[in-house]
């Protein structure tokens, strides 16, 4: 907030306009219009002091030498985040439901909580799709949550090998293997496929050709025929 924290300082400093622009980051113009009650909009004064980025001993300093360069103080450190779900951006939330669907389809040992924690969601959500009992379950298909970009492979298979070790199921089981063999030979497939078609979709818009229109080849071209030519 560097117009608040400058309206605060010239109210309450002696520090020159230069000092100020440069601790706020603003132009020298900027602080003479606050000054002069001339700028556009008014801020409500910000203590830096308060806000742990001066000291009093470096306003002090900085008043008694004009051309002294204010140092900003260093704030308190910000705690690491460990409890609570992952975070997950905006443009991927609308792909949880189906993330969710598809551990709760394929690895259905995996209790809610530790789901809520690799998707970011809640039980009540994770609950609602076990149960077929969310609304809009009819609009939501299983897809890897790899592939839509909720969490990593070395998340997901910790998470898996957990749920199996409790359950007593070894990973070297011929049965898990295979399984989950067929999962990733699936999943390569529909990426496979759906790089093959967006390579398509991008060589007939380079070639200018309509979706869904294919293109006659040079060897199927009808051959003209003189209607006057004497049979």
């Amino acid at each position: 907030m560097p117009h608040a924290t400058a309206e605060w300082l010239v109210d309450n400093s002696t520090l020159s306009f230069d000092q100020i622009a440069d601790f706020c980051g603003l132009h020298i113009l900027e602080v003479q219009s606050i000054a002069d009650e001339t700028a556009q909009h008014r801020h409500i004064p910000r203590d830096p002091i308060e806000a742990g980025e001066l000291t009093r001993e470096e306003l002090k300093t900085g008043e008694g030498d004009p051309k002294y360069k204010l140092v900003i103080s260093k704030g308190p450190e910000q705690q690491a985040r460990t409890k609570g779900p992952r975070y997950t951006p905006v443009s991927k939330r609308v792909d949880k439901p189906e993330g969710i669907a598809w551990i709760v389809q394929n690895h259905p040992d995996i209790p809610d909580s530790k789901i809520g924690k690799l998707i970011g969601t809640t039980k009540n959500t994770i609950q609602a799709i076990r149960t077929k009992t969310h609304w809009n379950m009819e609009n939501i298909t299983p897809k890897d949550p790899v592939a839509l970009g909720l969490c990593s492979q070395r998340d997901l298979d910790a998470l898996v090998a957990a749920a199996a070790a409790k359950a007593g199921i070894e990973l070297t089981d011929p049965k898990f293997e295979t399984d989950r063999a067929a999962l990733l030979a699936e999943l390569k497939a529909e990426r496979d496929a759906a790089k093959v078609a967006a390579e398509e979709a991008a060589h007939a818009e380079a070639m200018g050709i309509e979706p869904g229109v294919e293109a006659v080849k040079a060897d199927e071209t009808p051959a003209f025929v003189d209607p006057w030519a004497k049979t």
